[in-house]
């Protein structure tokens, strides 16, 4: 039998089919052939290793991957094949991406572009930081980028056969130091120091914490926390790769405790005494002669009470000794004597 041109074989599918269905594809001729063999292509190329009896392909559950130019030829006239027919699958968007990502520096402007493969075309983009509809279309812009755009973005995108979503991408905004404070236990405290602590908004953390009083020109301290000794005005600077700020100043005022321990040194000498109360100062200071030896004592002074009465512990007896809370009349008469007793008034020992 002469066959004369593909005119006699005709490719007989639905021109479009939906991703998930199936498809049936049949070789027609019309001359009539005894026991014919039936050869599929797929895109010129075989579609099966092994020949068909039966004059018709089953696609089952198509999917884009079946999307294709067909045509059928009979086993011996090869050269004489159907006329090609293209099956169109449609599908819902895949392989959804978005670019770019990654760390974006304050003030800058982002253009996040979301791409799918999808058959129909993509009809709608929608636009997500977190759950938050942000946007619609194919590209996002954020101008001037702040640090409350950063979030976890992603695309959804929508075509008459179904949508899908992208994965999710971070945009790490990064930023200088920001709202930078000071905390600490109090402005007025009771006691010999106080910690205060250097706090801020940065991304990424902040690298150094510098300390400053106020009328100093030179720093006083490093760190997130410094313990200030002293009364006085205080602030901090902090500093990322992005930049630095500076807090403002807190008041700290440190008053004594009543119930502080206060270590002093008094020169012990074996000569003369001399009348504490006209020492002037906190340090109880005895002279003596210039050949008599002499040595230093520590002095432990601490506040027992409401009426202020110290106790010192002396390497040399244990006394009382007056205190700068009490008048410097009640005391004057207090001698040391030859051999470094303390007495009271009263001239009443108290060892």
């Amino acid at each position: 039998m002469r066959v004369a041109g593909s005119a006699y074989l005709q490719l007989i599918a639905p021109a479009e089919v939906t991703e998930e269905e199936s498809v049936i594809l049949t070789c027609e001729t019309t001359c009539s052939l005894t026991d014919p063999t039936f050869i599929w292509y797929k895109n010129t190329h075989d579609l099966t290793t092994k020949t068909f009896k039966s004059n018709e392909l089953h696609l089952q559950r198509v999917s884009s991957e079946d999307a294709g130019s067909y045509n059928c030829a009979v086993r011996g006239s090869e050269h004489l094949p159907s006329p090609a027919h293209n099956l169109s699958v449609r599908y819902p968007p895949k392989n959804v991406f978005i670019s770019p990502s990654g760390e974006i520096v304050e003030g800058s402007s982002v253009n996040l572009t979301c791409s799918s493969n999808a058959n129909p075309p993509v009809e709608t983009y929608t636009w997500f930081n977190g759950r938050t509809s942000v946007g619609k279309g194919k590209t996002y812009t954020v101008s001037k980028i702040s640090s409350e755009d950063s979030g976890e973005y992603k695309c959804m995108c929508s075509n008459e056969v179904g949508h899908q979503n992208s994965t999710s991408v971070t945009l790490n905004v990064l930023y200088p130091p920001k709202n930078v404070s000071i905390s600490s236990s109090g402005e007025k405290v009771e006691e010999s120091l106080v910690t205060l602590t250097c706090s801020s908004d940065s991304n990424p953390p902040v690298e150094t914490y510098t300390w400053f009083k106020e009328n100093e020109a030179s720093p006083i301290g490093s760190g997130q926390s410094y313990r200030a000794l002293q009364s006085g005005l205080y602030y901090c600077e902090v500093q990322n790769k992005l930049g630095s700020e500076r807090s403002a100043a807190v008041s700290i005022t440190i008053t004594n405790s009543t119930n502080q321990n206060e270590d002093l040194y008094a020169k012990v000498v074996r000569q003369r005494a001399v009348d504490l109360g006209d020492a002037g100062s906190s340090a109880a200071i005895i002279s003596a002669s210039g050949e008599d030896e002499f040595q230093y004592t520590s002095i432990t002074f601490t506040r027992t009470g409401a009426n202020d009465r110290l106790n010192a512990a002396l390497s040399i007896g244990l006394c009382y000794v007056p205190t700068l809370a009490r008048p410097r009349e009640v005391w004057n008469n207090n001698q040391l004597d030859v051999m470094g007793h303390l007495y009271k008034k009263q001239d009443q020992s108290l060892e």
